[in-house]
C-alpha cells in the first residue's frame, strides 16, 4: 500500500509539473511580424507562399511558430507605426513585403533581424552594405534584375512595330524610382524609343496620367507604379489602360490575371517562399549581416488575350509561343 501510495504521489507530481513546463514551451514559440504597405487582399498570394515556404522547413503557424500579420493598406506614414509596433512586441524577425516596409523597419529597430522579400535596389536605398556581405541586421531577397526593362521594351516593340514614344508609369516616392528610371532610359536609348515620364503619387494622379499619355500620342506604356498604390488601385489603372487603348506592359503576374495587357518579371511568390528559409537560419542562430541577400531566379511572362481583343491589338504568334501562360 506504501508503495503504491509514493507511486501515486510522484506520478501526481510529475504530471502537475508538466503543465509548466508545456506553458513554458509554448511561450518559447518565435513570432514572426509580417509587415506590408499593400492590403492582405492584394498580396494574397504572396502570403500564403510565405506560409508554405515556412511549412516546408516545419513551421506551423499556430503550433510552433506565431506570425503578427501587419498591413498599412497604402498608408506610408502607417508602415512606421506598425513597424514601432511589432519591435515593442518584441518579435524575433520582421518579414517586409517590400522596399517602403523595410525602411519603416530599420528606423524602428536596429538590433531585431529584418528579412526583406523584395527590393529593386537594397544597396542603393543603403538598407545593406552590399549583396555579398550585408551588415547590419537587415538580408533577405533582391529584385534588382536591370535587364528586364530592356526586355519589356523588346516586347512592346514586337507588338508595336512602329513603337517610337513610350509612357512610363511611375511612382517617384517609391524608393528605387532613381534606379528604376536610369534603367529604363538605357534601354530605351538602345531601341531608339523617346520616354515619356508620368508620375502617380496617388489614385487622384491615374486618370491625368492617361490623358497626358494620350496628348502626348504614346504608342505603348511601361507599368513601373510601385508600392501600396499600385496593390490596392490596380484596377484602375488597368481600366483606364483599356479605356485608352493604350497597350501596357506590367512588371507583375498579378496584374495580366487582373486584365493588363501582358506582364514579364520576377514571380514574387517564389521570392517570399525563399524569404522563409532566411527566417529558418536565423532561428537557429544565424545573423542577417552574414546571410548574402540572393537575387530572383524565377521570371514569368503572361499574356492576356481576352484583353488584347478589347483594344483591338492582334498578337503575332512568335509573341505569343514565348508567353509562360495566356489568358483567353
Amino acid at each position: 500500500m506504501s508503495k503504491n501510495l509514493v507511486c501515486f504521489a510522484l506520478c501526481a507530481t510529475l504530471f502537475a509539473l508538466s503543465f509548466p513546463a508545456q506553458a513554458q514551451q509554448a511561450k518559447k514559440a518565435p513570432r514572426i511580424g509580417w509587415l506590408t504597405g499593400g492590403t492582405f487582399s492584394a498580396t494574397a498570394d504572396r502570403v500564403e507562399a510565405f506560409r508554405q515556404g515556412l511549412r516546408e522547413l516545419g513551421y506551423m503557424e499556430g503550433k510552433n511558430i506565431v506570425i503578427e500579420w501587419r498591413g498599412a493598406d497604402g498608408n506610408r506614414d502607417r508602415q512606421r507605426v506598425l513597424a514601432s509596433e511589432l519591435v515593442r512586441l518584441k518579435v524575433d524577425v520582421i518579414v517586409t513585403a517590400g522596399a517602403g516596409g523595410t525602411r519603416a523597419a530599420k528606423e524602428a529597430t536596429t538590433t531585431i533581424p529584418i528579412v526583406m522579400t523584395q527590393d529593386d535596389d537594397p544597396v542603393g536605398t543603403g538598407h545593406v552594405a552590399s549583396l555579398a556581405r550585408p551588415g547590419g541586421n537587415i538580408t533577405g531577397l533582391a529584385s534588382l534584375s536591370p535587364e528586364l526593362s530592356g526586355k519589356r521594351l523588346d516586347l512592346l516593340k514586337e507588338i508595336v512595330p512602329k513603337l517610337s514614344r513610350v509612357a512610363v508609369f511611375a511612382t517617384s516616392a517609391s524608393t528605387d524610382y532613381a534606379q528604376t528610371l536610369k534603367e529604363i532610359e538605357l534601354a530605351a536609348g538602345a531601341f531608339g524609343v523617346k520616354l515619356q515620364h508620368l508620375d502617380i503619387l496617388g489614385p487622384k494622379d491615374i486618370e491625368t496620367a492617361f490623358r497626358a499619355a494620350n496628348m502626348e500620342r504614346a504608342d505603348a506604356g511601361l507599368m513601373q507604379v510601385s508600392g501600396p498604390i499600385v496593390n490596392i488601385h490596380r484596377k484602375q489603372l488597368i481600366e483606364f489602360a483599356i479605356k485608352t487603348r493604350l497597350p501596357v506592359i506590367y512588371n507583375l503576374r498579378s496584374h495580366a490575371e487582373a486584365g493588363g495587357l501582358m506582364s514579364y518579371g520576377i514571380y514574387l511568390p517564389d521570392l517570399d517562399r525563399r524569404a522563409a528559409t532566411y527566417v529558418d537560419k536565423i532561428l537557429k542562430g544565424a545573423k542577417p549581416a552574414d546571410l548574402p541577400v540572393e537575387q530572383p531566379t524565377k521570371f514569368e511572362f503572361v499574356i492576356n488575350l481576352k484583353t488584347a481583343k478589347q483594344i483591338g491589338l492582334t498578337l503575332p504568334q512568335t509573341v505569343l509561343y514565348r508567353a509562360d501562360k495566356v489568358i483567353k
